[in-house]
């Protein structure tokens, strides 16, 4: 009778979490496809919330409260609550918010290494000294600063620190339950489409990122030196500055396909 009883009370919690969260989508003036799209999974997924056949992923309750505007106490208890009570629901959903990073199975996010640390400190003093050289060997710092040098140096060692030192170790969840092309970690976004990342290809696609980026931070200078005379015409430095920025996408998505 317990079992039986607990059980109707989940399911009528998943029915009234659904029939909350289709109402908030709508006062939102969104689809389910608009919805699913900015948490990158399937309009199905959506549907099935809403039905209340199934909840969503617990790493994803707290992006999807805050795309509806509600607090994920408010989400999970299918209403809203009084503003009375403001102060005692920000403590409660600190707490949910914390339960529901365990309840992933995630645990605290492990971000970079220190091996990829130091590596990436060795690589900001090599192209330091590099560009110091070049100015030895009669480049002027005006010539330097322009965008075709600046612009990738600084960019590859910018995104070298993302990926050696703070980018997470391994994806949510959801990532292994959906097809999404998108990589994203608070304010950083790297759309890929018709790659999928997932946990089985993130770590070879999180070294191909990073043995990448470095290669071209510290490589960078001596292509400037090398090509010398080649760099005068206007045309071939940006044709290079865009072959170099874009070059990152061909190690990621040969390190996803192959490790799919």
């Amino acid at each position: 009778m317990a079992e039986k009883e607990l059980t109707a009370v989940n399911e009528w919690d998943k029915a009234k979490t659904g029939a909350f969260l289709a109402q908030l989508r709508r006062e939102k003036n969104m689809t389910q496809k608009d919805l699913a799209g900015r948490l990158y999974v399937t309009d199905k997924a959506v549907s099935k919330w809403e039905r209340g056949l199934s909840m969503p992923d617990a790493s994803l309750l707290l992006p999807l409260a805050e795309i509806l505007g509600v607090t994920v106490t408010e989400l999970l208890r299918g209403e809203r609550i009084d503003e009375d009570a403001s102060m005692e629901r920000g403590e409660v959903d600190a707490l949910v918010g914390q339960a529901v990073r365990l309840s992933s199975g995630e645990g605290p996010v492990r971000r970079g290494s220190p091996l990829w640390r130091r590596r990436f400190g060795l690589c900001v003093l090599a192209a330091a000294a590099e560009t110091l050289l070049l100015v030895l060997l009669g480049r002027t710092w005006e010539e330097l600063l322009f965008v075709d040098y600046s612009l990738v140096v600084i960019l590859a060692l910018v995104f070298a620190a993302h990926f050696c030192c703070f980018a997470r170790e391994t994806l949510p969840r959801y990532y292994d339950e959906n097809q999404i092309s998108v990589y994203y970690d608070g304010a950083f976004r790297m759309n890929f489409p018709g790659v999928y990342f997932n946990n089985r290809n993130w770590p070879y696609i999180l070294r191909a990122c990073r043995v990448w980026l470095l290669a071209l931070a510290v490589g960078w200078p001596v292509v400037y030196l090398l090509l010398g005379g080649l760099l005068t015409s206007l045309p071939v430095r940006m044709a290079l500055v865009m072959a170099a920025v874009f070059s990152l996408f061909v190690p990621i998505a040969v390190a996803a396909r192959r490790h799919s």
